[in-house]
């Protein structure tokens, strides 16, 4: 890729503010009385993820400590909540409920998760409630540059991406496959169908993320509205969905997933959510690569493809698709638009002469809700 073509130079951002000096001696504290250290844990190489989401942060650090004289160490990542004043992009951040996801996750099915370690509910150690998994050696698709320009992903052959997509679409599978999920999430519950609860809760994430502030985006009002007109008569089954259900929140070891991450957006749903949801991420990333006249990846994750092998593997028969893809098309939206605004906050960005601008796959929006634009 040339040096002065950035396809990424609107999504970089500040994630977090945190001093890693001193947010290594209060870990250091915070260890030493959770292992029962002797003294203080020595806490090294303490960083964040060169790849990581846009909402809650994480930091990678090792320990080493000695306990009644016998060594102990291990090589960790903390997922905390933002702190205040990061202008969040979500408005609540359940660290338990994610905790409990995963627990239940590496209990009751062979999806590959992360090691848990220790829960913290209190600010008072590290100025924020988190959570500590050991951390899995491996490969992650890249978002900053997308893996649709560069990477480990973007140099495999055709036939070790269809291998990727394969493996993880397997995944997928066993996630929703975990039984009686609304009894083990009694709190993801509710009256009604889990999808009404879904979008019901998505438009009052709108509201606290944009409208309640006067920044009221037309093409999300419109793409509401038109959900509301093509809502499924029959949603289907419900089960755990993933919600952020995409190859960038999983650890590799070759082709092959070996921890699946990020699970801030888990909810009860039908098996669509996470399907659609893992098309039209990768749709996006697509879509950039054109809009700057590189070829991308067409070949990986392409929509009927990704159906074919879903429904071999689940049993499930995929329905009402295009509402999925066009609901996952108007979540994102909410978070580019929502990041946008934190980047003018930030100072990193300035405002658009037009609201519907704070979305930036805009473009691709508008032809699904005119059902005019093209999968193929």
């Amino acid at each position: 890729m040339p040096d002065d073509v950035n396809p990424t130079e609107h999504m970089q951002l500040t994630t977090s503010e945190r001093d890693l000096d001193s947010l290594a001696g209060q870990l250091a504290e915070w260890l030493r009385q959770r292992v029962g250290a002797d003294d203080p844990p020595v806490i090294g190489n303490l960083q964040r993820p060169l790849a990581g989401g846009l909402s809650s942060a994480s930091v990678l650090f090792d320990a080493h400590w000695t306990s009644g004289g016998e060594p102990g160490e291990g090589a960790f990542v903390a997922r905390m909540i933002p702190e205040e004043g990061a202008f969040p992009v979500f408005e609540k951040y359940d660290l338990a409920l994610q905790y409990r996801v995963i627990t239940e996750i590496a209990a009751a099915t062979d999806v590959p998760v992360p090691r848990l370690r220790w829960l913290e509910t209190d600010s008072t150690a590290c100025g924020a409630p988190f959570f500590v998994m050991d951390r899995v050696q491996g490969r992650i698709p890249g978002d900053n540059p997308p893996y649709v320009f560069a990477g480990w992903l973007y140099d495999a052959t055709p036939a070790e991406r269809a291998e990727l997509t394969r493996n993880t679409l397997d995944i997928l599978a066993r996630i929703h496959a975990l039984p009686d999920p609304a009894r083990r999430f009694p709190e993801l519950d509710g009256p009604g169908s889990a999808l009404r609860r879904h979008l019901d809760a998505d438009r009052a994430w709108y509201k606290w993320a944009l409208a309640d502030d006067g920044y009221e985006i037309p093409l999300i009002e419109r793409a509401f509205d038109w959900l509301d007109r093509n809502f499924p008569d029959d949603p289907g089954p419900e089960v755990l969905s993933w919600g952020d259900a995409r190859p960038g929140n999983i650890i590799y070891d070759g082709f092959t997933p070996i921890a699946v991450l990020d699970w801030e957006m888990a909810a009860l749903g039908p098996r669509e959510l996470d399907l659609a949801w893992m098309i039209f991420l990768h749709r996006f990333f697509q879509d950039i690569a054109t809009g700057f006249d590189f070829p991308g990846l067409p070949d990986f994750l392409r929509r009927d493809e990704v159906v074919a092998h879903y429904e071999k593997v689940s049993g499930h028969t995929v329905r009402d698709l295009d509402f999925y893809l066009t609901y996952s098309a108007l979540r994102h939206a909410i978070v580019m638009a929502r990041i946008k605004r934190r980047m003018i906050h930030m100072g990193e960005d300035t405002a658009p002469a037009e609201r519907d601008d704070y979305i930036m796959h805009r473009a691709t929006l508008e032809a699904m809700l005119d059902g005019t634009y093209g999968w193929d």
